[in-house]
């Protein structure tokens, strides 16, 4: 796994409208997508979470952001900061973008390993 620099690192902005995802390079009129204009709300924030949960129902998807902290091996508490409401489209999208991205950056960097899960129900 390499260092990450600011000379080996690159940005890429997807937005995901609808259905439709449009790369940031190519949201040009001239190209046929329509012009998008990013904007942020007054009450915008921007938040580390190292942990996400997903509840599931029929009609849409909600991914919940927060923090774990790990006081000891017995002890783990999630202070959930943020929960996102999405369509099965928008959260299908949404894997797709995650999949190519996590792809490329693999590429990069190399493959990213996940400690091993117990089996059973998540909890």
């Amino acid at each position: 796994m390499g260092i990450i620099t600011a000379s080996n690192v690159r940005t890429m902005r997807v937005i995901i409208s609808g259905a439709t995802v449009y790369p940031e390079r190519v949201m040009n009129p001239s190209q046929g997508q329509p012009k998008i204009t990013l904007t942020e709300s007054p009450d915008y924030r921007l938040g580390y979470a190292n942990s996400v949960q997903i509840r599931v129902n029929l009609w849409d998807f909600c991914l919940l952001f927060g923090r774990l902290d790990q006081s000891s091996p017995e002890s783990v508490t999630i202070e959930n900061f943020q929960g996102i409401y999405l369509s099965p489209q928008q959260a299908k999208a949404l894997a797709n973008v995650l999949n190519q991205n996590l792809q490329q950056y693999e590429a990069t960097f190399g493959e990213i390993r996940l400690e091993p899960q117990p089996h059973g129900p998540i909890q």
